[in-house]
């Protein structure tokens, strides 16, 4: 799936592009995963988690969720630069397909100006007008209030604890919560 191109103003009067990436966007796109990933315990994956991800594999991974029809994947750009980016996956089993699911993640200089809240938006609305979309799930590492707050903010519930799910290099877990909005 692919977002069109939609200019937004930030909280500090900076102008920000939402869209999907182009394929010659793969090397700064992975730069941006990677140091999003380096500055935060909060996301999944740590920056030696992305070291054996090359160039042209992600240039391969914007090449499919451009082709895809079940996966929107937007990027923010400020000043020309990916700031942060996410997606929402809507499941395709039998069983599953009344579900989608979102991640996010944003570089640290560019958190409190608004992009979370302009990216979460579009991906509600993204569910809200998919067909048969009723629940929009997702996981954030326990700790993390600021994630919680905007998720909060655009109606996802706490529905579980999953303790222990991460482990640090110091030997210290992460309990990671599970949310969801019904549509």
């Amino acid at each position: 799936m692919i977002f069109e191109e939609k200019k937004i103003i930030l909280k500090n009067g900076m102008e920000a592009i939402l869209k999907t990436p182009e394929i010659e966007d793969a090397e700064m796109l992975l730069n941006s995963i990677k140091t999003a990933s380096d500055e935060t315990e909060f996301l999944s994956r740590t920056i030696e988690d992305w070291e054996s991800v090359t160039v042209e594999s992600e240039e391969k991974f914007i090449h499919n969720v451009r082709e895809s029809q079940n996966t929107l994947f937007i990027a923010c750009y400020v000043d020309g630069v990916i700031a942060g980016n996410c997606d929402i996956t809507f499941m395709t089993g039998s069983k599953t397909s009344h579900i989608a699911t979102v991640g996010i993640a944003l570089q640290k200089k560019f958190w409190n100006i608004g992009i979370g809240s302009e990216m979460f938006k579009e991906l509600v609305k993204a569910a809200e007008e998919h067909n048969g979309t009723e629940i929009v799930d997702l996981e954030f590492i326990e700790e993390n209030n600021r994630a919680k707050a905007l998720y909060e903010k655009f109606g996802f519930e706490v529905i579980s604890l999953k303790p222990k799910i991460f482990k640090l290099k110091d030997g210290t877990y992460q309990n990671v919560v599970y949310m969801q909005k019904y549509l």
